[in-house]
């Protein structure tokens, strides 16, 4: 009978192991933050995408695939216009195949104030060439510096209604409007960057598996 009570014993120990080894090659979970471990995500932009005046591996890509155990490719370009970004994105969809876009771009065309329309329409058709390939897109809007205040450009508003789209649109004006996350007027630092990070892998988190499955 003692025989057959740790042989039960060892029996469920052994089920249990090969469940939790079977759980962890579909997710990991840290803190309510997972994704399937197969997931690559694309994060696309300017500067704020590179990690402007932090090194590499503290820019919000480089958190985000810490935070959620998966690979994020970081192609962010500092000083890159929107139009330029159109030309550079299919090539990288085709190189990386990704799951989920993080599109966050048209700050400098902001910065330098050009007329909006033309970043509209760079930033939907880089939406379009995301979505017919069936990757899921989370556009990032990036504020404008107006009177006393930093705001989100409508442009990123009607974009991601068009589209559809996952939508944040309140990280970076959290960032722009604390001088204690900024490393200059439109840069986070290591802490902004970090915030930027923990935002994004909560929307992803709470909103890709439902897009999947």
């Amino acid at each position: 009978m003692e025989l057959f009570n740790i042989r039960n014993f060892i029996f469920v120990i052994i089920v249990i192991a090969g469940f939790q080894y079977w759980k962890s090659t579909q997710e990991i979970e840290v803190g309510g933050l997972f994704l399937p471990l197969n997931t690559k995500i694309l994060a696309f932009g300017d500067s704020l995408t590179y990690g402007y005046g932090v090194s590499k591996d503290l820019s919000y890509p480089s958190k985000l695939s810490e935070l959620l155990h998966v690979e994020v490719f970081n192609e962010g370009i500092s000083g890159e216009f929107s139009e330029q970004g159109l030309a550079r994105l299919p090539a990288l969809l085709e190189k990386y195949k990704p799951q989920i876009l993080v599109l966050c771009h048209g700050a400098n065309d902001i910065l330098k104030r050009n007329d909006l329309k033309p970043t509209k329409e760079n930033l939907t058709k880089m939406v379009l060439l995301a979505k017919e390939k069936g990757i899921f897109v989370l556009l990032i809007g990036v504020p404008s510096y107006d009177i006393l205040t930093f705001n989100v450009p409508s442009l990123y508003y009607e974009v991601a209604k068009e589209n559809n789209l996952l939508f944040e649109d309140k990280i970076l004006e959290k960032i722009f409007e604390s001088e204690n996350l900024k490393s200059d007027l439109v840069h986070p630092n290591q802490q902004g960057y970090e915030l930027m990070a923990k935002g994004i892998a909560k929307l992803l988190s709470e909103n890709y598996r439902s897009y999947v499955y």
